[in-house]
């Protein structure tokens, strides 16, 4: 076992024998079962260098972990140190530029309610505690804001990070542009990012809720809101779900274990134009629950109503080339009320917009050519309820294959897979040269691997 005395940082290194060690090496995923060599509970990019650096010493691999909403992507951690950056905080708003800087650390809603203060926004996802440095990575495809401004991935304007020499690192379009270029959207696999600078978007409000019906309106519903998406703008970013909330407190007790359809949607504009753009959505049935309203962006990272505390859950995702009524059906069969699914939720989200357009300067991630995205989830609640979940999952996305787009979406992509499974064969290749020329020696790992074998 390494000795790991000789590690000094700032923060501090937990290790095996620690009596807090299961909670230093959980993730948020409660699912993932992590096992490193020891934990790094970094304060600022010194430590993470000097972790790098001790890593390179001792024949260690490092990887990194803000949240840990992705972990189980993340292969076997037998001879790493995992960072964790969540002690990683700091937040610089320049409202003039529109700009931000955030550490490896913060959080989606902590970001959000810092640029709501200058009337600003960044493209937030659906969960409000996930790690912005790993969900932007990840390619960040807002549930809010996507369709309007594109990937999160492509508004970094530069990358603080460490590379696996040891040496502290800014990156951006005029340094070192191909490790730039991999880092947005091409997964973990390069370097410990210590913070991002990003263009924030103007945006203070927005019209966004839910609809809440009882599932067995079905599919029905679903082809209401396929042919609504046809004729929304790109101020509309939005999803429908079959969702089965569990029984328990935490859930308002009017929803609890009912099998519901959700459509969620966020309208950029004032509220006349959002009641207008939503008004055939209302005419699908009589709602449970209703909670459209104008929100300050910061509120719209919760729109989704994902939990804000760690869970056990298992993913899979599909992305679709088209929503037919044939897909729709097939979908229904496999996720609806009557289909015996024991699985949390199954959403269809659309893309399209700008987020099915490629980015100017765009990363690794440049768009995604595809019309919807597929993605089910379900609890892991001990082995019995985890194999079922799983089975049912690979059922789900068995269901969606004659309507599959290409490739994949690496942040929705919780099992391990190398990159090439979501990414074209073209990118890639480009990513394995970049992989080869900072990282030679495979000492940064990162979820979905980028092969260092992988050539054009």
């Amino acid at each position: 076992m390494t000795d790991f005395s000789g590690l000094a940082i700032a923060g501090r290194i937990a290790t095996p024998d620690d009596a807090d060690w299961d909670q230093a090496r959980m993730a948020w995923n409660l699912a993932a079962d992590q096992h490193p060599e020891a934990v790094a509970l970094v304060e600022s990019a010194d430590d993470v260098a000097a972790t790098v650096r001790f890593a390179a010493a001792n024949g260690l691999r490092v990887t990194a972990q803000g949240s840990g909403h992705a972990a189980l992507s993340l292969p076997g951690l037998e001879g790493t140190i995992l960072i964790k950056t969540e002690r990683m905080r700091g937040i610089a708003i320049d409202a003039e530029a529109q700009t931000a800087r955030v550490e490896a650390g913060v959080l989606s809603l902590e970001l959000g309610e810092a640029a709501q203060d200058h009337g600003l926004s960044f493209l937030p996802g659906s969960s409000p505690d996930v790690c912005v440095t790993g969900y932007t990575l990840g390619g960040g495809l807002s549930s809010s804001l996507g369709r309007r401004y594109g990937f999160a991935c492509n508004r970094v304007r530069a990358i603080e990070l460490v590379t696996a020499d040891g040496e502290q690192r800014t990156v951006d379009g005029d340094n070192a542009p191909d490790l730039f270029w991999a880092l947005r959207g091409g997964g973990g696999d390069f370097g410990i990012v210590t913070a991002l600078q990003l263009d924030l978007v103007p945006v203070a409000y927005a019209y966004a809720g839910a609809l809440l019906f009882p599932a067995d309106v079905g599919a029905a519903a679903i082809r209401a809101y396929r042919d609504w998406t046809a004729g929304a703008s790109e101020d509309v970013t939005s999803d429908v779900r079959f969702l089965s909330p569990p029984d328990i407190p935490d859930v308002p007790e009017p929803l609890r274990g009912k099998k519901l359809l959700v459509i969620d949607a966020a309208v950029i504009g004032d509220q006349g134009n959002g009641e207008a753009t939503i008004a055939p959505l209302r005419e699908i049935g009589e709602p449970i629950l209703d909670s459209f309203g104008q929100i300050p962006s910061a509120a719209l990272s919760r729109v989704h109503m994902d939990p804000e505390q760690p869970v056990p859950g298992l993913g899979h995702h599909r992305v679709l080339r088209e929503l037919s009524d044939a897909a729709i059906d097939a979908f229904v069969a496999a996720a609806g009320p009557d289909s015996g699914s024991p699985l949390l939720l199954a959403e269809l989200r659309q893309l399209g917009g700008a987020l099915g357009r490629p980015a100017e300067n765009a990363g690794a991630l440049s768009h995604l050519d595809a019309a919807f995205v597929m993605i089910g989830i379900g609890m892991a609640m001990g082995p019995e309820m985890s194999q079922a979940v799983d089975a049912h999952l690979d059922k789900l996305h068995e269901a969606m294959e004659p309507w599959a787009a290409d490739g994949g979406y690496f942040n929705f992509a919780d099992r391990p897979c190398d990159a090439d499974a979501l990414l074209p064969p073209d990118v890639c290749a480009r990513l394995g040269e970049v992989k080869r020329q900072w990282d030679p020696d495979g000492r940064i790992l990162g979820s979905h691997a980028v092969s260092l074998d992988a050539t054009a």
